[in-house]
């Protein structure tokens, strides 16, 4: 028997988001060997959920997503004029 493991992220980084979003979403559209079922979507808010039957590749998925976030936005932050 395996277990599934879930987690589900909620971003509201106000007007960044669909930016952050469309940079977040690229890696994980062309990353199809990816271990993990991840699924984003963009409504007021990026919604990220991420699927899998090992927590080590959740836990990993899980990692880089939440870096790619930070980075988007920093990066976003840093040309702020």
């Amino acid at each position: 028997m395996t277990s599934n493991f879930n987690a589900k992220i909620v971003v509201d980084a106000k007007e960044k988001s669909k930016a952050i979003f469309s940079s977040i979403n690229t890696d994980n559209e062309f990353y199809p060997e990816n271990p993990t079922k991840t699924r984003m979507s963009l409504n007021d808010k990026i919604t990220i959920s991420i699927e899998s039957d090992q927590i080590p590749h959740l836990r990993a998925n899980l990692n880089s997503t939440l870096r790619l976030i930070q980075a988007s936005y920093d990066s976003i932050e840093s040309v702020k004029i």
